[in-house]
């Protein structure tokens, strides 16, 4: 729901904006956007290429509402599926007041981090570059790579933060309202994202196949939700979903012997969803080769790319 009409009045000083979460895979920028809502909606895994789409959070102070857009790692793609996952990135860009250009200080710069750079310099827009997982690197460490981010990326604010145990976010938070305009409260002051439930419950899904699969099967699976059901007056929520995977021999793996993977995955994300949803869910889970998918530009739409 948008607040910018018929809203109660903000103070003249309120300040609010688009801001995109820049950054290569596997840097942090989805925990990051879950610590600085406080809760859980965009995936994780240890995996790189975990998150596929634009994901927005709302995160609203005192002073302001920032609304975050978590993205796809940007990185040198060669499959359709990967270049549709930079292009999504790429076009956060599009509209947006500000950027937090996320890099990891144990991997330290690497190639796609010089091309991200790039792309900052001539977007023009206000940034603030997060060096992420601090707490896993020596302060000695930070230094090269804090003096090679200010060669990349001139004359712009580099703090050091961890995403994971949240130290420096609230820095990082004011410095972002410092670099945004004074607007409206675009959404009521509760709301964290404007995702669909049925959204967040796929990316659930597809989450708990990344943290309980290997190789190449994480990487060619999707999740799409069939029915999302209230039921109880609202205690309890019925949700029936597939993982799509591209290839017949993958199935067994999903399923698992008598059904445990499937029903360990399924467990995983029913937990989640209960804890998001605040009430009880019943998660029915089924898998079904849909070969291609990942190559199909309409197969890909139906996906959300």
């Amino acid at each position: 729901m948008n607040e910018q009409e018929g809203s109660p009045s903000v103070p003249a000083d309120f300040r609010s904006g688009f801001v995109s979460i820049l950054g290569r895979p596997n840097v942090g920028k989805s925990t990051l956007l879950n610590q600085l809502l406080g809760e859980k909606i965009a995936i994780v895994s240890p995996r790189p290429q975990t998150t596929r789409n634009r994901i927005m959070g709302i995160k609203t102070v005192p002073g302001g509402q920032i609304l975050l857009l978590d993205t796809p790692g940007i990185h040198r793609a060669r499959s359709l599926l990967n270049r549709r996952m930079v292009d999504v990135a790429k076009r956060s860009l599009g509209d947006v007041e500000a950027v937090v250009w996320v890099v990891d200080a144990v991997g330290g710069i690497r190639g796609d981090d010089g091309d991200i750079a790039g792309i900052l310099a001539r977007s023009g827009h206000p940034t603030l570059i997060a060096l992420n997982k601090i707490d896993a690197v020596s302060k000695g460490r930070l230094l090269p790579v804090i003096a090679r981010l200010a060669e990349l990326l001139p004359e712009r604010d580099i703090i050091p933060i961890s995403a994971l145990t949240g130290d420096s976010v609230p820095l990082l938070v004011d410095e972002i309202l410092k670099r945004l305009p004074a607007g409206p409260r675009y959404f009521p002051e509760d709301e964290l994202t404007d995702q669909t439930e049925r959204f967040i419950a796929a990316e659930l899904i597809r989450e708990k196949v990344f943290l309980r699969t290997r190789q190449e099967i994480p990487y060619g699976t999707a999740v799409s939700v069939q029915s999302f059901e209230e039921k109880n007056e609202g205690s309890l929520v019925v949700i029936g979903a597939t993982i799509h995977t591209e290839r017949d021999s993958h199935k067994p793996i999903l399923i698992g012997k008598r059904g445990a993977a499937l029903k360990e995955i399924g467990s995983a994300a029913r937990q989640d969803l209960e804890q998001l949803l605040g009430c009880r869910v019943y998660l029915e889970l089924a898998v079904k080769a849909t070969p291609g998918w990942s190559r199909d530009p309409r197969s890909l739409a139906a996906f959300g790319l």
